[in-house]
């Protein structure tokens, strides 16, 4: 009788800490899509906002086709956001494109007939429209890190979560938070 309570109680603890692995597991792997799912959003965002960069330089273009260096610099920016595959390098990205936007807004400042455009009005507004998608999708992505590192970092989950394929993931930081507070500004 002894043996069988001792054999049930091994039992329950074997059932117990399986269903608490099954559930473990599946909880990680839900969050790892998750996660995935919102990096793919800021990478169609970054894309959106790439694609529609040099419609903005055309049309900066007829009116400015001397400012040459900033039309470069904002080339080069959206090749390196497109080229990007990492959080880090992302950020990087990122920072790099604040400048360059920042730099064109600056030229267009300069030429009222440009800012009455139609089309370039159309343009700046899909842009700042796209900058407040990609920051909702950073928040969104952040957000499903943390939750994802924080089951991966908690006892006793720790202890066996790297074995099974989980690793923490990368947060996507800008190093300058100021750049990217908020969208960039057009005064007309």
């Amino acid at each position: 009788m002894e043996l069988l309570i001792v054999i049930g109680i091994i039992v329950l603890l074997v059932v117990i800490i399986g269903i608490y692995l099954w559930s473990t597991y599946n909880g990680l792997v839900r969050l790892n899509v998750r996660v995935d799912e919102a990096w793919s959003d800021i990478t169609v965002q970054l894309k959106r906002r790439a694609d529609l960069i040099p419609n903005l330089i055309e049309a900066v273009k007829g009116y400015a086709a001397h400012e040459k260096g900033v039309f470069e610099a904002v080339t080069k920016a959206r090749a390196e956001s497109l080229s990007a595959g990492t959080p880090g390098e992302a950020a990087a990205a990122e920072n790099h494109m604040q400048a360059a936007l920042k730099s064109i807004f600056a030229v267009a400042e300069a030429y009222p007939q440009l800012q009455a455009s139609q089309n370039y009005l159309q343009l700046q507004g899909e842009l700042v429209d796209t900058e407040d998608k990609i920051q909702a999708s950073r928040r969104f992505y952040n957000g499903g890190v943390r939750e994802l590192n924080t089951k991966i970092k908690v006892f006793p989950n720790t202890l066996f979560v790297r074995g099974l394929g989980f690793t923490e993931r990368e947060f996507f930081e800008v190093s300058d938070s100021a750049a990217i507070a908020e969208p960039p500004r057009v005064q007309f």
